[in-house]
């Protein structure tokens, strides 16, 4: 289902005129109408298939270094991400951490950060984004484990009630041999050294 940009556009005019303003002064008479064209963006991701940029995959034993399998985690650091909280429908913004355990088949790096995107897209809470991501590269590719750590600001935290500017919310999402502390202690160890 597409975002029936039309009738949001109908809605944030209504929203407008409830909050007391007017919808028809110059400052705000094409806010409708932007505000539809940043949901179309935001919430792109409704009905995506987030697995889609994980199908095409890498044989690493019939590669052309087939001497050279992995025996480790790989690791990317920093993807960044932004969605909105479906509590307030405000934004929250951060980084994703990925790393997995390959098995036979390994995924070009390319396609992690558009998993990250197809998920966040979506009215999101960060807790379940991260272990959506965790789910979908499990369930995609025959990684013997992943590790997925999200470190995002949130505006409904850093703008409204307590406001805390400078609050960090950390989740972590773990799969298969990940899920152990002791397992992913290294990777964390990594992740807090690059931090630094």
């Amino acid at each position: 289902m597409a975002v029936d940009r039309e009738r949001i556009a109908a809605l944030v005019r209504e929203l407008l005129d409830a909050i007391g303003e007017d919808p028809e002064r110059p400052g705000l008479k094409s806010t409708p109408q932007r505000v539809a064209d940043t949901y179309v963006e935001f919430f792109s991701g409704i009905g995506a298939d987030a697995a889609g940029p994980l199908a095409n995959t890498i044989s690493v034993s019939r590669g052309p270094a087939p001497e050279t399998l992995p025996s480790g985690a790989v690791m990317l650091q920093g993807i960044r991400f932004r969605s909105v909280c479906e509590h307030h429908l405000l934004p929250f913004r951060g980084r994703a951490h990925i790393a997995y355990l390959p098995g036979e088949q390994v995924v070009g790096l390319g396609a992690l950060p558009r998993v990250v995107d197809v998920l966040a897209a979506r009215p999101q809470v960060q807790e379940r984004l991260g272990e959506q991501i965790a789910d979908t590269i499990d369930g995609a590719l025959d990684a013997r484990g992943v590790l997925v750590v999200l470190s995002a600001s949130h505006d409904c935290v850093t703008t409204r009630g307590g406001r805390q500017p400078d609050a960090e919310t950390v989740t972590i999402a773990a799969r298969g041999e990940l899920a152990e502390p002791a397992a992913r202690a290294e990777l964390i160890a990594l992740l807090a050294g690059a931090a630094a």
